[in-house]
Formats: C-alpha cells, sequence, structure tokens
C-alpha cells in the first residue's frame, strides 16, 4: 500500500535526518532495508519512530566481507540513504561510483550536515549549529532573550530528512526519463537556507528587522503571537489578514476601531498589553469554547501529550496506536493509494537471515558470514 509500493531502499543505519527521510519512503509503501552494525544486535532499541515500517540486517561494514554483502543489495535497490560524513562511503567501498558501477538506475542519497563540498564539509555539528549558521537561530527569538532553539526540528528534519526526499522522489522521477540514476547531495545548512528564502528577501528589501521579536512573523505583532491565560496555559493567533483581526479583536470585546493602523510596529507593544490583560481573565479552555466557530485564527496552545486527544486530529486519524504509544499517522493523504498503517519498529538484524535468503544467498553461505562476523542475527552464528 502507497505510493510508492515496489520501490526498494537500502539504508544505512545512521541518527536523525537519515532515517526519518527513510521513514517517509517507508510511510509511502518503499520497501526499507536497513543496514545496522552487528554490536548493536540484542541491544535495548527503543526509536520507535525512525525505526518504523523497514527491515533490519546486521553488516559489519568494517569486515572484508561486509561491504560485499551491501553491495549485493545496493545492487539491485533503487535508493541508497546514507548519512556518514564525506569520504566514509568511498574509504568502505561503497561510494556513488562504485554503486552506480554495479547499480546504473541507483539513486544515491546522500544526507550531511555541511554538504559534500565546501570549508566545513568535514566538520562535525548538528541541528543547532546548521541552523545558526543560516541566519535561522538569530531570527527566532524575544527582544533581549537571545535566541530561542526551535528543537531539532529545521535542520534535523525539515531542512535535511524532508529535502533529502524531495531529492530522492525527483531523481527517480529524472530516472524514469533518462534511464539512470545519480547522487543526491543533501546538506541541512542548505535545507535551512532554503526554508529561510522569504526571510532573507524580506531583509533585503528592508520589511525585516534583525532583532529578533519584532516582527510580524515572529510575535512581534499583536495579531501573531501567543498570549498566557488565567492557568497560565496559552493560546495563539495569527490573524495577519484584516478581517481575521477584526474578528479576533471583536469576539475579544474590543472595539477594532480601537486597533488603528494594526500594521505598524510602533503601536504593537501597546495592543499586546491591551490583549495580553483580557486573555489573562479566562483559562486556555474558557477561551477556546469562546472562539469556536469564529474565524480569527485562534489555536489552543497544547502540550505534547494533549495532542493525539484533539477533536480534529481523532476526526482525520492523525495518530495511530502502536507499540504501545500513539504515533503520527502516515502524511500526506492520497486519494488513489493510501498509505498502510505504520509496522513495528526493526531491531537491529533481525530479518538479516531472511533478507540475505531473499537475495540469493544459500543457507551455507549464510552461516559462514554469521560465522565469521561478517553478518549478524539475534540468533548469532549457526
Amino acid at each position: 500500500m502507497g505510493p510508492l509500493t515496489g520501490l526498494k531502499v537500502v539504508e544505512i543505519g545512521a541518527q536523525g535526518p537519515g532515517p526519518f527521510c527513510a521513514t517517509v519512503v517507508a510511510d509511502l509503501g518503499a520497501q526499507v532495508v536497513r543496514i545496522d552494525r552487528p554490536a548493536q544486535v540484542g541491544k535495548p532499541f527503543d526509536d520507535v519512530i525512525l525505526g518504523r515500517s523497514r527491515r533490519s540486517v546486521a553488516v559489519d561494514l568494517k569486515h572484508p566481507q561486509g561491504p560485499a554483502v551491501a553491495m549485493r543489495l545496493i545492487g539491485s535497490a533503487d535508493v541508497l540513504i546514507e548519512g556518514f560524513r564525506p569520504g566514509v562511503m568511498e574509504r568502505l567501498g561503497l561510494g556513488p561510483d562504485a554503486c552506480l558501477a554495479r547499480n546504473p538506475r541507483l539513486v544515491y542519497g546522500r544526507m550531511t550536515g555541511w554538504g559534500q563540498v565546501g570549508p566545513l564539509a568535514m566538520t562535525a555539528g548538528h541541528d543547532i549549529n546548521y541552523t545558526a549558521l543560516s541566519g535561522a537561530l538569530a531570527a527566532i527569538g524575544r527582544p533581549g532573550s537571545g535566541p530561542v532553539i526551535p528543537l531539532n526540528l529545521l535542520a534535523d528534519f525539515g531542512g535535511g530528512g524532508m529535502l533529502l526526499a524531495v531529492g530522492i522522489l525527483a531523481a527517480l522521477q529524472s530516472r524514469t526519463t533518462t534511464g539512470r540514476g545519480q547522487v543526491v547531495d543533501a546538506a541541512m545548512a542548505d535545507g535551512v537556507a532554503q526554508l529561510m528564502g522569504i526571510f532573507y528577501a524580506l531583509s533585503q528589501r528592508g520589511a525585516w528587522s534583525s532583532r529578533p521579536g519584532t516582527n510580524w512573523l515572529d510575535g512581534g505583532a499583536h495579531f501573531y503571537d501567543t498570549y498566557e491565560t488565567a492557568d497560565g496555559r496559552h493560546v495563539s493567533f495569527g490573524a495577519v489578514e484584516p478581517q481575521f483581526q477584526r474578528m479576533m479583536l471583536h469576539t475579544l470585546g474590543f472595539d477594532p476601531a480601537d486597533f488603528p493602523e494594526p500594521y505598524d510596529p510602533t503601536r504593537w507593544p501597546e495592543y499586546k498589553k491591551r490583549i495580553a490583560e483580557v486573555i489573562r481573565q479566562r483559562t486556555r479552555d474558557e477561551w477556546c469554547g469562546v472562539f469556536e466557530g469564529v474565524e480569527a485564527c485562534f489555536a489552543p496552545v497544547l502540550t505534547l501529550d494533549e495532542v493525539p486527544s484533539h477533536p480534529h486530529h481523532m476526526a482525520r486519524g492523525s495518530f495511530v496506536s502502536h507499540e504501545g504509544l500513539l504515533q503520527h499517522a502516515p502524511a500526506p493523504r492520497f486519494s488513489g493509494t493510501p498509505c498502510a498503517p505504520p509496522t513495528r519498529a526493526a531491531r537491529p538484524g533481525e530479518a538479516t537471515t531472511t533478507v540475505l535468503t531473499e537475495y540469493g544467498y544459500a543457507p551455507e553461505e549464510i552461516g559462514d558470514l554469521l560465522a565469521t562476523g561478517a553478518v549478524a542475527a539475534p540468533d548469532g552464528p549457526r
């Protein structure tokens, strides 16, 4: 089930954006096999979300026979996903030249922080660093508070794994006309820069201040911010357009005429103070009742444990229960090729024997590989 049914993907086990990309394509129906390290076999594995809907084989890529096993899988795959620093796959004998020589139709997806080339290409980093160098970190915050870290959403997931997924799909489309695969170089720093594109443009036009929390989309405006309620919770407004602002103010008990020049930043602190005083008079859930059915671009600020039980998410089936916890359902939704619910997260090496058998290895060959430590399985060597 899913629009990518039949697509064969090999994922080199890693952390963060690479597994997220693999989860995205697996949710959409791709058959994903993850290559894990033998040392991980039998150890606790709790990465339920970024390990779901695929199988795992344990291969020692540093063992003399290991790369050949991996190459056998890659040789019949449509996509390879890897997230090592530049040069690591080449040293293992699994770089793009070797893999594309074996499988010219392969889409070789590379996920790094800084990209394959550039002065920082070999430098270690994490989401916060790529977000910092792309300008996003400096742009998010409140006046006088310093940058606010947006979890690891921007670089790892939005500008990393999701961008790689888009690149892979684009390369697959190109393959339908050229017949050949190619390398997709996805850098998280590039991805965050892409997400920030509109703000670079606004800044160059003089329409965006470099001081965080003073602009119309960063909490500076009274109509685009969060407000604390009587019970210490918060509500949000995104009433950018005039008609939504009027409804927001009217529902709060104000005369919109008392908020002239709503797009003048010099008026925003005064307006926000007046609105905050009113919002603090009721609880969050009371305000939800007040704004129910009102076109004011209103929403409560929910905690993580509240999200799945919200009526809208429940009506859409946005979360599914699996492996003892609620998980996000595959998205987006497709009318003709709906996605299947997620399956159990793959434990490292649990499908080693099964997968190698599918790829043509005889039982005695698998036994030899297990005995030498080139591959591993939970039940150990035969």
